[in-house]
């Protein structure tokens, strides 16, 4: 597994995730972070974008996602991100994507909930 990453944080997303039918009416914002494993060595040496992966395209899958689909589980929402980027982008051997959920319907005084989730492209098989 490579050591080396491409890290985007928090991108913030407003979308209609959750499972009650009020999160669904009204919305709300979501925080997402990714994690991309891949190996940057040939990036370092050329200084050439054509051999990394770029973070605004690991960011516009993510936006894309989000905002255009929606989901009853955070959960769900990471998956589908982490399946996407390791379908679109050869070069990742893994990804973490942390969804958070600032406002979410919790009967407790929170700063929010999130889920993070690991993807391997062996897991894949």
């Amino acid at each position: 597994m490579p050591a080396d990453s491409i890290g985007v944080a928090r991108i913030a997303v407003f979308g209609r995730h959750g499972v009650l039918p009020e999160e669904a009416v009204l919305g709300q914002r979501f925080y997402i972070s990714l994690d991309a494993r891949l190996d940057l060595a040939p990036a370092g040496r050329s200084d050439d974008v054509a051999h990394t992966v770029s973070y605004a395209d690991l960011t516009q899958i993510a936006v894309e996602i989000a905002t255009e689909r929606r989901f009853n589980l955070i959960e769900a929402l990471a998956e589908a991100i982490a399946s996407t980027i390791l379908e679109r982008f050869a070069p990742v051997e893994a990804i973490t994507v942390r969804i958070d959920k600032p406002s979410a319907p919790v009967p407790a005084i929170l700063d929010g909930v999130s889920v993070a989730i690991t993807r391997h492209r062996g897991d894949r098989a």
